[in-house]
């Protein structure tokens, strides 16, 4: 899909949810291939045909699809977590399955022609090294399906968690709240403590994802805050086209409000938000320099922050404050730039969230300390302003 090309919340529920589930594009010639040349390939055509003429079950196929991957080193981080996930989820979409389907489906054996969908799907991803989920335009984020492309980054961030307890012990809880962890004798769910602060205030009534991306955030929010007011940020339109997309497809228009917007620049500044959510570009330039072939694919400004990965982030805490209710909480991820905001603000005590699900580099922070340590963060925006 082009930068000029967006598709209907229809075509995303037909071509990605019809009947069969099955994309039509999938099928590739195994024996013409997309390899190529290729020396580092040479071997996966005739890999690829001896799995389609010896294997025979779906748990064949996943333990098959783990090898590969992991015998050609594709990296596996956006959107699954390993490479027993990546294979799992592409045997299972090739099939039209749920990706968590129950196990008792996994020794079903596999027609010709759904051996082919899933072959095919894998060897795309070795030979690209393309992120599945561009490859299928689907993700998953708080167990919601999300349509994404080469205009968003893959959704993965931690906050996810976050959002399913709705922010427990923060804010409330009602019936749509999920708790993560397990109590005692490991019968009774209970809440997983993240690390924030004990305060219990009302839900709240109006929520800010700032930097949204695809709007997977702002969508998952909505969902787990229905009476709530979303507004959903960012400076990138091709960006904002895939978060309408996302919103019309979970049809959320009534409460998630998609915003063009540098930052806070185009919103009142009326402390009207209880609940600031953001996750921007934090990825320092030496990462960057480095970045394997699968995060080139995802859009460069959407990742690079400046030299230590903070140029966002010194610019929402100053400005933050005059956007957040008075009872409010700014919740913001930094990923590995979370070290680097430590050395910029050593007199500031971060409340550095823990995750059950692993993540790390997400910080909460309150109006009264955003406000305690204005000048500090008035001082390193400043300083940006005068480098750039």
């Amino acid at each position: 899909m082009s930068e000029d090309q967006t598709m209907s919340a229809e075509e995303f529920q037909h071509q990605y949810f019809n009947d069969d589930g099955v994309e039509g594009e999938m099928a590739f010639d195994l024996e013409s291939g997309i390899l190529g040349e290729d020396d580092q390939f040479a071997n996966l055509p005739a890999e690829l045909e001896e799995a389609r003429e010896q294997l025979v079950s779906i748990r064949d196929f996943i333990r098959f699809s783990v090898t590969q991957l992991r015998n050609y080193d594709v990296v596996v981080a956006q959107g699954t977590t390993d490479e027993f996930a990546e294979a799992s989820a592409i045997v299972l979409h090739s099939l039209a399955l749920d990706w968590s389907a129950n196990e008792q489906i996994l020794d079903c054996r596999l027609t010709n022609s759904e051996k082919q969908l899933v072959l095919s799907l894998l060897e795309e991803r070795i030979a690209e090294r393309k992120p599945l989920s561009y490859l299928i335009n689907l993700s998953y984020f708080c167990d919601l399906p999300f349509y994404v492309d080469e205009r968003v980054l893959i959704p993965r961030s931690p906050i996810a968690e976050l959002i399913r307890q709705q922010f427990h012990p923060y804010f409330d809880v009602n019936e749509l709240a999920k708790p993560l962890g397990t109590s005692v004798n490991e019968q009774a769910a209970t809440f997983y403590d993240h690390g924030l602060e004990v305060k219990q205030l009302s839900q709240p009534e109006r929520i800010l994802d700032l930097c949204t991306g695809s709007g997977c955030i702002a969508i998952a929010l909505a969902t787990r805050f229905v009476d709530a007011l979303v507004d959903a940020v960012d400076i990138d339109k091709g960006a904002l086209e895939v978060a309408m997309v996302n919103v019309d497809h979970h049809d959320l228009g009534h409460q998630v409000n998609v915003i063009e917007s540098d930052l806070f620049a185009k919103l009142p500044a009326e402390h009207q938000y209880e609940l600031i959510v953001t996750n921007p570009p934090y990825v320092d330039a030496a990462i960057m320099a480095e970045l394997p072939p699968e995060f080139l694919y995802e859009p460069e400004h959407a990742l690079a922050a400046g030299q230590d990965g903070l140029d966002l982030v010194h610019r929402i805490l100053f400005e933050a404050p005059d956007y957040l209710s008075p009872e409010g909480l700014l919740i913001c991820e930094v990923g590995d730039s979370e070290w680097a905001l430590k050395q910029a603000y050593p007199e500031i005590q971060f409340d550095w969230l823990k995750f059950a699900h692993g993540g790390h580099g997400v910080f909460a922070i309150t109006y009264d300390e955003l406000m305690a340590h204005r000048e500090l963060f008035n001082a390193y925006v400043q300083l940006l302003d005068s480098i750039q």
